[in-house]
């Protein structure tokens, strides 16, 4: 089995990645430029007896998802897992559509990219399973950028359902909850803010905690297994219960 997670070496992609890592098994990590954090993870997960490549690649860019497959070799079985995202905290009317339009292509059409640049090597009970949030489907401040992209990605999920299931081919999408990443001060502008935004959401959650790695990464681990066989086109919401509807 061969696994490939894209932001793959930190925050939502490393968690996932530490649940797939199996001893002897290739996990290929797809990052876009920090290197101290590819080589920790790395030797991190490589600690597991997996079989770990880092990939330095920008996956919003049609050769960059082809550089990050083409890292895939052999005959196994492939699971694709889409986790990198671009964060880009900006309200609509004040973007600057030019990095606007790469959120995009990152945050959602990768998404087509990395299917069709992979698609020579995925095969019956292969797996595609992309990383949204509830911002592709609940409007909220400053998160436009990653929001819509998502939202564009969900939609290519429902399309490529058609496409993938006669091949034997699951993709689905899994929703994490606020979880403690870096990224939360990258998009509330400080580690001040973050961490009063986290205390907030933490207390709000119906669960009375954050989502944590082990939440998400189980039910991706679970979309792989042939339990899951049967589980197309969805978006699995990893919350605890927030953003459900009173």
């Amino acid at each position: 089995m061969t696994v490939v997670v894209t932001g793959g070496v930190k925050g939502i992609g490393l968690a996932i990645a530490e649940r797939l890592a199996r001893p002897g098994e290739a996990l290929i990590l797809g990052y876009n430029a920090d290197e101290d954090a590819a080589a920790a993870a790395k030797a991190r997960l490589a600690s597991t007896g997996a079989v770990v490549t880092t990939v330095r690649a920008d996956v919003g860019r049609i050769e960059g998802a082809q550089t990050l497959m083409d890292a895939v070799t052999g005959e196994d079985v492939v699971h694709i897992v889409h986790s990198a995202a671009m964060i880009y905290p900006t309200s609509l009317l004040d973007a600057d559509l030019e990095k606007f339009t790469q959120a995009i292509h990152v945050n959602g059409l990768s998404l087509l990219y990395l299917v069709q640049k992979g698609l020579p090597h995925l095969g019956r009970g292969s797996t595609v399973t992309f990383i949204t949030s509830a911002g592709a489907r609940t409007s909220q401040a400053n998160y436009a950028a990653l929001g819509v992209g998502k939202a564009l990605a969900e939609s290519l999920v429902r399309y490529l359902v058609a496409e993938l299931a006669p091949r034997g081919i699951r993709i689905n999408a899994v929703a994490p909850g606020l979880v403690d990443t870096t990224s939360v001060a990258g998009m509330v502008g400080s580690a001040e803010g973050a961490a009063r935004l986290l205390e907030r959401a933490a207390r709000a959650n119906p669960s009375g905690r954050l989502t944590e790695g082990r939440d998400y990464a189980g039910v991706v681990e679970f979309l792989q297994s042939p339990a899951a066989e049967f589980v197309q086109g969805q978006v699995i919401h990893v919350n605890g219960g927030a953003y459900v509807p009173a």
